[in-house]
């Protein structure tokens, strides 16, 4: 894919505006807000991470609310964006199709970290206390966030708005989240070990109580391998979240189906 930038240097972050000449089947074909992009030395994960925010045409400046996007296993911060997803261009086709504005936000959570507290490293803690008090200097409202994520990045959305609750979190999208009902059945990498599952699962009456007052949306594609497990948690949870299981598998064209849907569905609640 052929970019063509304008570039220019902010404080420390550098600012893109980007338009493509080639784009995936669907992705709206139009100019895009302001992208900064930076990185932090990270305490929590032990490296430098980098980030990415993308801004509503116009509204680099404005005191927005904040989506933050939470990447697939194998993502960076820039899977939300031109190298996968394109959520920055669909933000500016919903903004200009009277959508309210907000902000979505990317940060570097590792390859297969998993989004959770785990020996050597804690995601989830950079997230916290590092990005959104980052996010929050730079002008962004981050008393109640957004939270949104697919496979990784979704089960990451789920322990990241358990964790919060609905005192910091006002709405969560999980797509396609990568969750498993017990530790023998997880993918290589994503828990240290069985304690590290326990300790860290979305599942049980108590955990998932936590999601209670936050406005919950869950996707998955019928052929994704996960659609089972998904359905599971749909019927456990109170009231039954807004999404559901559409035509689709585990992939990018998948997720970019549904984020027109998705974005909506953050816009009326951040």
């Amino acid at each position: 894919m052929e970019l063509t930038r304008r570039a220019a240097l902010l404080g420390s972050a550098l600012v893109t505006l980007a338009a493509c000449s080639s784009l995936p089947d669907g992705v709206p074909d139009v100019d895009s807000g302001a992208l900064v992009s930076g990185s932090f030395r990270s305490r929590y994960r032990h490296t430098t991470a980098g980030w990415t925010i993308a801004y509503p045409p116009g509204n680099h400046t404005a005191r927005l609310p904040v989506l933050v996007f939470l990447h697939m296993r194998g993502g960076d911060h820039n899977a939300a964006f031109g190298s996968s997803l394109h959520l920055d261009k669909y933000l500016a086709d919903a903004v200009a199709h009277g959508m309210r504005p907000f902000a979505i936000a990317s940060v570097d959570g590792g390859d297969h970290e998993y989004w959770h507290p785990r020996r050597g490293t804690d995601p989830a803690g950079m997230v916290v206390h590092e990005f959104l008090p980052l996010l929050a200097r730079r002008g962004l409202d981050v008393r109640r966030i957004g939270l949104l994520g697919p496979s990784m990045g979704g089960y990451g959305t789920l322990y990241l708005a358990e964790t919060l609750r609905r005192s910091r979190v006002a709405v969560a999208v999980a797509e396609s989240p990568a969750i498993w009902p017990t530790a023998a059945q997880t993918v290589t990498g994503a828990f240290d070990d069985a304690a590290d599952f326990a300790a860290h699962t979305i599942f049980g009456a108590q955990r998932l109580q936590r999601l209670r007052g936050i406005a919950l949306r869950i996707d998955c594609g019928a052929s994704d391998g996960f659609a089972p497990i998904t359905r599971e948690l749909r019927a456990q949870l109170h009231p039954r979240p807004a999404g559901g299981i559409e035509p689709g598998g585990h992939d990018s064209a998948y997720w970019r189906s549904q984020a027109p849907a998705q974005l909506r569905f953050v816009a009326r609640r951040l």
